[in-house]
């Protein structure tokens, strides 16, 4: 029987020198000192090999990343992608061949997704090389650093 070793994870998709896009790694930064230490926090460019290996390595996982879905800026969406996949739409852009939700359908596939694997989308506004975070985006993700603070606790 193939046992899956006890981590879990926060990682945080995005890029933080593209704007809104910096949502995931944002979170990172705001749950540092504030998680249980067996919670590994974790920033990921969102490259899909990269995405199936903490994945794969993992029993829990809560994932963060931005949207562009036309909802107004810091609204969070959560999935529970253990328990099905995430819409066909999320939103969640890519600039690779495969994105989260793929490499998520992925993870399932090939019998690597975790046994508790949530997925934070926060909306953005702009993706501008060099922009900061907006301020919906900035609240969003103190919400979900939240979220994520009290799920890991128990």
């Amino acid at each position: 029987m193939n046992r899956r070793p006890a981590r879990r994870r926060v990682i945080g998709v995005g890029n933080p020198d593209r704007g809104d896009d910096g949502a995931g790694p944002a979170c990172i930064e705001a749950l540092r000192g504030r998680l249980p230490l067996d919670v590994e926090l974790i920033c990921c460019d969102g490259e899909p090999a990269t995405l199936l290996a903490l994945l794969e390595s993992a029993s829990e996982t809560y994932l963060i990343d931005a949207c562009v879905a036309a909802l107004p800026a810091g609204r969070v969406r959560r999935w529970d992608a253990a328990r099905r996949p995430l819409p066909a739409r999320t939103g969640i852009p890519s600039t690779h061949g495969l994105g989260l939700p793929e490499a998520l359908e992925l993870a399932r596939a090939l019998g690597v997704l975790p046994r508790r694997c949530v997925v934070y989308a926060i909306e953005g506004r702009s993706y501008a090389a060099g922009e900061p975070l907006s301020a919906p985006v900035r609240t969003a993700v103190e919400s979900v650093a939240r979220r994520i603070e009290r799920a890991t606790a128990r």
